[in-house]
């Protein structure tokens, strides 16, 4: 079998089995697929608000095969193969992300990108409550309680499904750097390898994550890239590294010292300018807002300095050469297209008008006065709709595709009850 997939809004893969002997069909004339299957909310379900449905049939549109994502996947059984599919549609993300890109193609810049992503292990059993729990190790038996930051101890009791993804990661091209013990019970994070095609790096980070759930699946685990699955620890995030080549390969970030050139910080000028605008794409959903805590990994306020993790921004230190930013703010739980073209198209609307940033933030971001990330789901999304910006970057269309599957998204939890709520209120009053 062939497992043939687009990636919609939320970043879920939606597609459909083939048998081996159709995929050659693929390959030549596309597989069609609803033009909403690009648009759901997060449980699968229809998004009026899109447009997508009554008000056009529900027509199809054709899928053409992302060239060399045809993998096999060697987490299962029986041999299966994938392809990763697209569209020529606005509602693609891969094409938001695209469009984005042939602006930075009209400048004759080529941005360099990669991605470090953080996700859990999980017991494959929830506990008694039906809340994920960490896992047992599979040495021990005993279950990871405590954070172990950086800890060799920590990835050696998982040593078997951590040296499968790496050797899955091998197998499907995507070239994943190093493996780190972070800041929660069975909590890792996986660098990816910058690539000059910001595309690629999108499709290596969605690719990633199915190789890490494959993975922990065939090792009697689960695997969650949710930003906060547990209210009590670390939640888990999405850092974008990235520099921006100019039309002779040079570094435009680079300066004649560890401060940057000019273009650094007009791009950090726009990401900062912008960074409330894009934060419903860069925290897409309600569990993402749990993230940002004063004192955590995460950041809480609009801020940019020179190796400093405490602010949304950050120049790491590095040869000069390398110079770049990396951008804090997005969860794991992010579509890897679209926080990429808000991200870049950010940092190109700083360098095209030029805009300054304030003095960089020395010590704790958390303490100093600067405007604060929205931190409501709702007021993000309002910040969003009345956005150019995002006119301008994602498209109008898009926009109003993203606030409907949002919207219905956020309108549907509203009207759940949760067992927190039962507990506090049920019996007592």
């Amino acid at each position: 079998m062939v497992e043939a997939f687009i990636v919609d809004v939320n970043g879920v893969l939606r597609g459909k089995w083939i048998p081996r002997k159709s995929v050659n069909k693929i390959f030549e004339s596309g597989m069609r697929l609803p033009h909403s299957a690009f648009a759901p909310d997060i449980w699968g379900n229809n998004v009026p608000g899109t447009g997508l449905i009554t008000q056009t049939g529900d027509n199809d549109g054709v899928c053409f095969v992302v060239p060399d994502s045809l993998k096999a996947m060697p987490w299962l059984g029986r041999p299966t193969a994938q392809v990763m599919l697209g569209m020529e549609f606005f509602g693609d993300p891969r094409q938001v992300l695209a469009r984005v890109l042939s602006l930075y193609k009209k400048e004759g810049l080529v941005p360099v990108v990669a991605a470090e992503l953080e996700f859990y292990l999980l017991d494959s059993k929830p506990d008694e409550r039906g809340a994920p729990q960490p896992p047992r190790s599979p040495r021990t038996g005993k279950r990871a309680l405590a954070a172990q930051t950086f800890g060799i101890g920590e990835a050696g009791e998982f040593r078997k499904t951590l040296s499968d993804i790496n050797r899955f990661c091998r197998e499907q091209d995507i070239p994943a750097d190093t493996t780190i013990s972070e800041n929660g019970p069975g909590q890792y994070e996986i660098n990816l390898c910058h690539v000059p095609d910001a595309l690629l790096a999108a499709d290596h980070a969605v690719l990633m994550k199915r190789v890490v759930k494959g993975a922990a699946q065939q090792n009697g685990m689960g695997a969650t890239f949710m930003a906060k699955p547990y209210g009590d620890k670390s939640g888990s995030g999405m850092h974008v590294h990235f520099s921006i080549l100019d039309k002779k390969g040079h570094n435009i970030f680079a300066g004649k010292n560890a401060k940057g050139s000019p273009a650094l910080r007009h791009a950090i000028g726009g990401l900062l300018a912008t960074m409330a605008e894009s934060m419903a794409v860069l925290a897409p959903n309600a569990n993402s807002y749990r993230r940002f805590q004063s004192g955590s990994a995460a950041p809480t306020k609009i801020t940019w300095g020179y190796d400093n993790r405490s602010t949304a921004l950050r120049v790491p230190e590095s040869d000069l050469t390398a110079t770049r930013i990396e951008h804090r703010v997005c969860g794991a739980d992010v579509n890897p297209y679209l926080a990429l073209a808000v991200i870049l198209g950010g940092a190109l609307y700083g360098i095209k008008k030029k805009i300054n940033p304030p003095p960089p933030v020395k010590g704790s971001a958390y303490a100093v006065k600067a405007h604060t990330l929205p931190t409501v789901w709702k007021s993000a999304l309002t910040i969003f709709e009345s956005s150019k910006f995002i006119d301008r970057f994602l498209g109008r269309d898009y926009k109003k595709l993203y606030l409907a599957c949002k919207r219905q998204e956020k309108s549907l939890l509203t009207r759940q009850v949760s067992s927190v709520e039962h507990d506090a209120y049920l019996r007592d009053i």
